[in-house]
């Protein structure tokens, strides 16, 4: 059976790996048909991500299909179309009791701390199999991403009217935008690719966006379209330290920053920013299982149009070779998709 590796920072190879087992208790054996290349994928490939290591078979974002399942699994059968949670939690820690599964003491990632999508075919808990039916593969291979977006709004709490700035308008700062437009928030985008921006304006309608050439040009445009304040929510989704560190400029006093990127940076500003202004600083770390079933929902309504996000497409085989490309921003890629 054929599988994709990472095989060190900047190498990736298609490699042999043995056909999964039958399916025990709690268990499932999927096919995958599509892959989405999210941002953690990339970081992973350029040797810049914190949770990856190596040797390592990636992908997290799957729509799969269900071939085989073991005893006590009932809420999927063989046929079903299903997009997969990847966060392998071990529903003991204090985080799993109270029901935050996403940041499990002792999380396993499928795709970064354990391999993950891009093969054939591999046993899932059956858990972690969220139905879509009603959904394309191409839909369901775009859950995650959104689901990350889903989870910093909700640690956000934006509401009608209040003032939003999301910086970076990669597919997690896309991904936040969906559902903070659901809110009435009043968006703000800030990027440094003109190619994205277009894409908020043209796709989501978005009014206000900054190009961010430099700190105090960008600060200065930001006031300007929050009426000469500051922003009473701000999330960061660019992963990158020097716009994490500079982010509490932007956010008003008793205002709320939330950190959605990850870096393996510092992150450092001076205190008295954060004090005099008593700002709620939040991190914002994958997502919960409600997410996936809301999401589903929402794009079977046609709420979510997942159309615009796919702007190019690889086959399996294809992937090691437009890997490097798919990691330059002059590419224009928003969402890569592998179809297996």
């Amino acid at each position: 059976m054929k599988a994709l590796q990472f095989t060190r920072p900047q190498l990736m190879e298609s490699i042999s790996i043995d056909e999964p087992s039958t399916p025990g208790p709690g268990q499932a054996l999927v096919r995958v048909h599509r892959i989405g290349i999210c941002g953690t994928d990339l970081s992973g490939y350029m040797g810049k991500m914190p949770f990856f290591t190596y040797p390592r078979i990636p992908g997290h974002e799957l729509g799969v299909e269900v071939i085989a399942t073991g005893k006590d699994v009932a809420h999927v059968q063989p046929g079903d179309r299903c997009s997969i949670e990847p966060y392998m939690h071990c529903g003991q820690c204090f985080p799993c009791q109270q029901g935050s599964t996403n940041c499990c003491e002792q999380l396993k990632v499928i795709g970064v701390m354990e391999d993950g999508g891009m093969r054939e075919r591999f046993l899932v808990r059956a858990s972690k199999l969220h139905p879509g039916n009603t959904l394309s593969y191409d839909q369901l291979a775009l859950v995650e991403t959104l689901a990350i977006g889903c989870h910093a709004t909700n640690r956000g709490e934006p509401s009608e009217g209040m003032k939003t700035l999301i910086i970076g308008a990669g597919p997690i700062g896309l991904a936040t935008l969906e559902f903070v437009r659901l809110t009435g928030a009043r968006i703000t985008v800030m990027d440094r690719v003109e190619t994205r921006l277009q894409f908020c304006r043209d796709i989501y309608g978005v009014a206000h966006t900054i190009l961010h050439e430099d700190d105090e040009q960008s600060l200065k445009l930001a006031r300007e379209y929050s009426a000469g304040d500051r922003y009473q929510l701000v999330i960061d989704a660019t992963g990158n330290q020097h716009s994490m560190s500079q982010a509490l400029q932007y956010v008003a006093h008793t205002g709320t920053l939330v950190y959605v990127g990850i870096t393996t940076q510092e992150i450092k500003f001076a205190h008295p920013i954060l004090h005099r202004a008593e700002i709620n600083l939040k991190a914002s770390r994958n997502a919960l299982p409600s997410d996936f079933t809301r999401i589903i929902g929402l794009i079977d309504q046609g709420t979510i149009q997942t159309d615009p996000w796919i702007t190019h497409r690889t086959s399996f085989e294809d992937t090691p070779k437009n890997m490097e490309h798919f990691t330059q921003p002059a590419s224009g890629v928003i969402k890569a998709i592998i179809e297996v």
